[in-house]
């Protein structure tokens, strides 16, 4: 039987529903149980290069990332105001937990990405430029906090290809802006199963935050490595960020495409506005990318990639009582031979806390 991709969307989606229709319909249970600060958080990032203002339209072009955030469940594992999946979650996901990190949370979300090359028009296969690609991933992840400390690993399945949809969506996006087309999807890597498994720690190296003013200040390190086909690399960079209420967590937005960066806190933002601004660098050794290695297990187009990549994101985020809003710009260097320009692309996260 031929397998709809699309499936996967809706079932996630619907999961991520779920979690909140389930949270309210445990509230019963556990009237004398003292509630958690909240019920999770729904975020929508969008990516697009027509944001990073640079007049592009050309390898990472557009992706997509709506994912759900649980509150930190620092010692309320098996507590019933918890909805039943992330009990679940949390117990098939405990042996990530490494001793004396006592604060965790879980992660689940969706995303679509697609890369083109650099000119639209041409139906033939162009050679000296990137593959047509996209990737439909979901993704269950799961961080554990000590201090100043995080881990966070993160496991993304999905299909690459044309049952990723993602040359359908862009001909759609572009028909209602009334873009060119790009023409050559015909030519895009072979369906294939993917997978990435991404592990990250983080450090809290210096801050302000506590110096008794409410505007302050932090940087934070990180390094990691991603395995799989669909990505393997290793990873270092840093974060600072300054502002008014700089939050309690380990960074605003991450420099990966359509990913995400969350941590439990040990405190929800308060009712009122925050904000401040951040600039984010991360430098990775790539040993494989399949949106340009070409696909794993049959012969595809593919160019010859850099084995150093560097990425440099900046932008502002702001918060309104149960509501954040982050805008961010992200520089990347050249990824294979003979790429024309260096790439460049925005992104906007909305996020609700419940």
């Amino acid at each position: 039987m031929k397998k709809n991709p699309g499936l996967m969307s809706v079932a996630l989606l619907l999961s991520l529903a779920a979690v909140q229709t389930s949270m309210a319909a445990s509230s019963h249970h556990c009237a004398n149980t003292p509630s958690l600060p909240t019920s999770g958080t729904i975020n929508l990032r969008l990516d697009n290069d027509a944001l990073g203002g640079a007049g592009q339209d050309q390898g990472y072009t557009n992706g997509f990332l709506i994912s759900w955030i649980s509150p930190n469940l620092a010692n309320r594992s098996d507590d019933p105001c918890l909805p039943r999946l992330v009990q679940h979650l949390n117990r098939y996901l405990a042996w990530l937990q490494p001793r004396g990190f006592d604060e965790h949370n879980v992660t689940m979300g969706i995303g679509q990405m697609m890369y083109t090359p650099s000119d639209p028009h041409p139906r033939e296969l162009v050679a000296n430029d990137r593959p047509y690609a996209g990737a439909l991933m979901a993704s269950i992840g799961y961080n554990a906090r000590s201090g100043n400390r995080l881990r966070t690993s993160q496991l993304r399945v999905g299909v690459m290809g044309p049952a990723s949809r993602a040359g359908k969506t862009q001909k759609a996006v572009h028909n209602l802006l009334n873009a060119d087309h790009f023409r050559g999807w015909e030519h895009q890597l072979h369906n294939e199963p993917v997978v990435q498994y991404i592990h990250e720690r983080r450090w809290r190296l210096a801050d302000n935050r506590h110096s008794g003013s409410r505007w302050g200040w932090d940087l934070i390190g990180h390094a990691g490595v991603s395995l799989g086909n669909f990505a393997t690399y290793a990873n270092t960079g840093m974060e600072f960020r300054f502002g008014y209420l700089v939050p309690d967590d380990f960074g605003t937005a991450p420099l990966r495409p359509a990913g995400e960066n969350t941590s439990p806190v040990k405190t929800v933002t308060r009712d009122g506005w925050a904000g401040h601004l951040f600039a984010a660098f991360d430098g990775r050794w790539v040993v494989r990318d399949i949106t340009l290695d070409g696909n794993t297990f049959r012969s595809s187009h593919s160019v010859r990639k850099k084995p150093f990549v560097a990425d440099l994101g900046y932008g502002v985020a702001f918060t309104r009582n149960k509501w954040r809003l982050t805008i961010g710009r992200y520089h990347r260097t050249r990824e294979f031979h003979g790429q024309r320009e260096s790439p460049i692309y925005g992104a906007i996260t909305v996020g609700r806390r419940f």
